[in-house]
């Protein structure tokens, strides 16, 4: 029996007492003694918590200006920060809302809504769902683990690393088009040793930007039409990430991985100009790469580079066919703690050469970045930071020939994490 009606008994019977006779007291004895054998009687509850107590709520909004200083307002990037150029001002980036949790000792749920996604360039603001899966442990230690869902693909540092944790404020191109939006459904395999797991998490929950917990060993199939978009083909992409985050004998943290994945991409017609772009529906679409992290502490380093084959529009014969690709990014930064605030400035340089088999005609592209900035964390709920860029874009597509622009411009995001 609780404790309030535990009182609330006691209470009846000392007033019942009160009032009673010598022959009712003997009685109302009885009544007590037989309440506590009652009592003893029914199973203490259960201290396991139900499973919609175990679900915890996080999340972070974006709010972006990129027009400062602006020399080229026709410099925009499809796979990047919709509103760049003409006609974009304050900007809601990203609203993320993060339901999680264990709802069993080896079942975990990871939902992740965004309610700033865009129907069109006219239409803002729609919800749409970034990720939704379930871990389920083979083992009580959880090293062995077994994703099924909408989640990431593990290809890539940056491409894993959350958008809450990354410096520069888009993805670059090299890497993150082989993936739009880093996510895809399908089923993945993921292992890693109980104090990796616990390295890993901690290289986030510290502030030192890491890419998370996929796993020292992450196998997997999936769609490959990227999210949100029904499979295409009647086969399954297939990738593989080996990484591993090692610790130095003076502290410091570096991590080294390679990854590939191999599948045939649809270029659907849909997704083509006109019906005068030529060529075959599914292509192949292959990717390696290989990173290299060094954890800002203070200064840290992270850089990756891929190659492979995949979708390319070729102008000279205004096809889409299967072409080489290759890219990637170095990125330096400083890490700054003092008086409870973290200021971390960065430079990136990145290059790509190659389509981008998501958008339209699978655009071919040659893309040179410079950027540089400084991210300042006052405390562990708002974030500030202010990047300026040199850029250098050139693309095709079968409505947009030999079209290159080149600009500059700063860039400010404000961050709340909840």
């Amino acid at each position: 029996m609780n404790k309030p009606l535990r009182l609330i008994a006691a209470l009846l019977l000392a007033a019942f007492a009160a009032s009673a006779s010598a022959a009712e007291t003997s009685s109302i004895q009885d009544l007590e003694e037989r309440l506590l054998k009652l009592e003893a009687a029914v199973p203490a509850a259960s201290s396991e918590k139900p499973w919609f107590d175990k679900i915890s709520l996080r999340g972070y909004i974006q709010l972006r200006y990129n027009r400062l200083f602006e020399s080229n307002d026709q410099l925009k990037c499809e796979q990047c920060d919709k509103s760049l150029g003409s006609s974009g001002q304050f900007f809601v980036r990203r609203a993320r809302l993060v339901i999680s949790g264990d709802v069993h000792d080896r079942v975990y749920l990871y939902i992740q809504p965004d309610f700033a996604s865009d129907a069109s360039a006219t239409s803002l603001h729609f919800t749409q769902l970034r990720d939704l899966y379930a871990d389920l442990a083979l083992d009580d230690a959880k090293e062995f683990r077994i994703r099924v869902g909408q989640s990431k693909i593990p290809y890539g540092f940056e491409n894993l690393q959350s958008s809450q944790n990354r410096l520069p404020l888009d993805r670059n191109d090299a890497l993150n088009s082989a993936v739009a939006n880093e996510r895809d459904l399908g089923a993945f395999f993921y292992w890693a040793p109980e104090d990796t797991r616990k390295r890993l998490s901690a290289l986030v929950s510290s502030g030192l930007k890491g890419s998370g917990d996929y796993g020292v060993l992450g196998l997997g199939v999936y769609n490959g039409q990227t999210p949100n978009r029904p499979e295409a083909n009647d086969s399954l992409h297939a990738v593989a990430r080996l990484a591993y985050p090692f610790r130095t004998e003076g502290g410091q943290y570096i991590e080294a991985g390679v990854q590939g994945y191999m599948g045939r991409y649809v270029v659907a017609t849909s997704q083509r100009t006109s019906a005068a772009v030529l060529g075959d529906l599914e292509h192949a679409d292959r990717r390696v790469a290989g990173s290299f992290i060094v954890y800002p502490q203070p200064f840290g380093v992270q850089a990756e580079w891929n190659f492979g084959v995949g979708p390319e529009y070729d102008p000279t014969r205004r096809r889409v066919v299967s072409n080489h690709l290759q890219g990637g990014y170095v990125q330096t930064m400083y890490m700054i703690r003092k008086g409870g605030h973290i200021l971390t400035p960065f430079v990136r340089g990145q290059y790509y050469s190659g389509g981008k088999k998501h958008e339209t005609d699978a655009r071919r592209y040659l893309v040179r970045q410079a950027e540089g900035g400084v991210e300042w964390q006052p405390n562990k709920n708002f974030e500030l930071v202010v990047a300026y860029s040199q850029e250098d874009r050139a693309f095709q597509d079968d409505g947009a020939r030999g079209q290159r622009q080149k600009g500059n411009r700063m860039r400010i995001q404000a961050q709340i994490n909840y």
